[in-house]
């Protein structure tokens, strides 16, 4: 019996997949939760064999891809199965290609069939991945904004003046406009706002 836990920001899809899940004679859904900082806790507490984990409930593509590793790393015996929206696999899929086959991913709009037969599969220790999606993620175009400048659109994404930037980065708060300047010509913006919604529509940041 593969034990779940089931991560999802709606409450309804929440109980929806675990409600479904549970009509399963092999798999039983043992957790539910939404805040994204208890899922590691829980998960190192309660040690799942399978955490499904909606990729929306984190902030960034690299914040899914962090609480992946972390639990791959802290949680040895747990493996994840993201569900990603298409449109925005291609921020996702390059930095979760080292934990396969403990991190397998879908597609959200995939149906009850295929996320049981992916969590079968991950119990199994096979790799799981839309084939869809990593052909989608191989055409999309690649991020232009270096490291650094993705961490400064993060921060300016929080609502956060350019001295909280530079003191968070530990930066000067020249190289924090220099940074966001060439962010707004990389991503063809007129405004910082403008610049940060547009690499968020896409997945750079």
């Amino acid at each position: 019996m593969a034990r779940i836990m089931v991560a999802h920001r709606s409450a309804l899809v929440r109980q929806a997949l675990a409600a479904a899940l549970s009509q399963e004679d092999d798999l039983e859904v043992a957790w539910q939760l939404s805040p994204p900082d208890q899922v590691l806790p829980a998960a190192a507490r309660h040690m799942p064999d399978v955490v499904l984990l909606d990729s929306a409930l984190l902030g960034s593509p690299a914040d899914v891809g962090e609480l992946c590793a972390d639990l791959c790393v802290k949680v040895p015996s747990c493996r994840v199965l993201l569900v990603v929206e298409r449109q925005s696999c291609a921020g996702v899929l390059p930095m979760l290609t080292h934990w396969a086959p403990r991190v397998g991913v879908i597609a959200d709009d995939d149906d009850l069939a295929g996320l049981v037969d992916g969590i079968r599969h991950l119990v199994r220790g096979d790799y799981v991945l839309d084939v869809r999606l990593a052909v989608a993620a191989l055409k999309a175009d690649p991020n232009p904004l270096t490291e650094r400048e993705r961490d400064v659109l993060r921060h300016a994404a929080r609502g956060m003046p350019v001295k909280e930037i530079a003191a968070a980065l530990f930066l000067s708060p020249g190289t924090v406009r220099n940074y966001l300047s060439r962010s707004m010509t990389k991503t063809d913006s007129r405004t910082r706002i403008e610049a940060i919604r547009r690499a968020q529509e896409v997945n750079w940041i």
